[in-house]
């Protein structure tokens, strides 16, 4: 099917007589007739759901439907964002374990990954992106399970290079983790360029309506972990906690996914909930829609601030001369970015709030990729606990401004931004 038509019909297929829209499972566990029939989902030798915790019909329905979206084997809908990344990562590594990371990540994504990861004896490495291979390589280590970075990047709007990096990883062995939540699949499917497990806050454009917390994990099926057994050997070894189950024989490409959510979705216990995941079915069935009128929007602020005397610089990959102008060229659709961009205003800092604080239409909020326009200041917010060269890192100026455009009249948009700079 074509992605628009996915985005309606992917994931659920109702029988005769069956609900047209996809139904709420709302229970926490479900019935049986034998004990052997429950044995054999507790032994992972038959496919079903006994307990919501693991699994639930209304998530299935929309870890499928996002599977196919972005066209891996299998996926897994978490409770948020930031738990998404934790299993991905934690997934692939183990105490003693090291990851690179790209440096201009989303500020939670850093604090995630410098400080609770520490804590789990897991080092991360922070690098710059538009190194060359050749800069980048000697940041890899034999103890390396991941190179993980962001599709877009927030709020620099970087564009990364996806094949080089995903080149580079599968050079050390390991795989190309990335969050591909301001592209979403409908702008970038980051698989098909290489990358092996790709992870999104559904809260944010999938959802797009700002109603439910969520995030998901899409396994490519691609990487061969019994070649890297050397790094991964969880993924070859017998799991004694199922009775010697070694996934890479029993499950083959989908041998990832099935590891991720037997044993951390088992053990934390962070699925999506079904009213959560019904939400978050809603938004897809108009993400395409969405995220065109996205980008009509952004692309006339981008030029319009571009323009605008009291703008020191805009970030915006569509904007010629952007450094990331050619990569959106060639790993967006059509060349087109989200609606998420980022400015930096004469005055720095006190500009920043005193235009915020101006604004009567677009809202401050601390979030991101709204069906209505917001606005943020990151270096006091989102990237707050950041050092001064942790946020030089990123990209995040202490005068930067992040602005999420909506879906309003372009001109109520505009006639907004401008009400709010005439008072600087």
């Amino acid at each position: 099917m074509d992605f628009a038509t996915t985005c309606l019909h992917g994931g659920y297929e109702p029988k005769n007589g069956e609900p047209s829209a996809l139904p709420i499972y709302q229970s926490t566990t479900f019935k049986y007739d034998s004990t052997a029939e429950v044995a054999k989902l507790f032994d992972l030798q038959a496919e079903g759901v006994f307990y919501s915790r693991l699994a639930n019909p209304t998530v299935d329905a929309v870890e499928q439907k996002l599977a196919a979206l972005e066209g891996g084997v299998g996926a897994i809908c978490t409770s948020s964002g930031q738990a998404a990344c934790f299993i991905a990562l934690l997934n692939l590594c183990r105490s003693g374990d090291h990851i690179v990371a790209c440096s201009n990540l989303y500020g939670g994504s850093i604090n995630l990954l410098c400080v609770t990861f520490k804590r789990f004896g897991i080092e991360v490495t922070f690098v710059d992106q538009h190194k060359s291979n050749e800069e980048l390589a000697q940041y890899f280590q034999p103890n390396t399970k991941a190179l993980y970075a962001e599709t877009i990047a927030n709020p620099s709007t970087d564009v990364l290079d996806i094949a080089r990096m995903a080149e580079l990883a599968h050079a050390h062995g390991v795989p190309l983790v990335i969050d591909n939540t301001l592209a979403t699949p409908y702008l970038c499917r980051p698989i098909e360029h290489g990358a092996d497990i790709v992870v999104h806050s559904t809260s944010k454009y999938l959802d797009g309506h700002a109603l439910a917390l969520g995030g998901a994990i899409v396994d490519s099926g691609n990487f061969d972990w019994a070649a890297h057994a050397d790094k991964f050997a969880e993924f070859v070894e017998p799991d004694e906690s199922y009775h010697g189950c070694v996934y890479t024989q029993a499950f083959g490409k989908a041998a990832y996914i099935v590891k991720a959510r037997a044993q951390f979705i088992r053990d934390l216990g962070c699925l999506q909930s079904p009213q959560n995941a019904l939400y978050l079915n809603l938004g897809l069935e108009t993400l395409p829609l969405r995220m065109e009128r996205y980008h009509q929007n952004a692309l006339q602020v981008a030029k319009f601030l571009q323009g605008h005397p009291q703008v020191v610089s805009v970030n915006y990959p569509n904007l010629d001369g952007s450094p990331s102008y050619e990569l959106a060229q060639k790993y967006l659709r059509d060349g087109k970015s989200s609606g998420v961009l980022s400015f930096v205003l004469k005055g720095g800092f006190s500009a920043g709030a005193k235009f915020i604080d101006a604004l009567k239409l677009v809202r401050l909020e601390v979030h991101v990729a709204d069906i209505r326009s917001c606005v943020l200041h990151p270096a006091s917010t989102s990237h707050r606990q950041l050092t001064p060269e942790q946020l030089k890192n990123a990209g995040v100026d202490e005068g930067l401004v992040r602005i999420s455009v909506g879906l309003e009249n372009i001109e109520d948009i505009l006639t907004d931004l401008e009400q709010a700079l005439a008072q600087l």
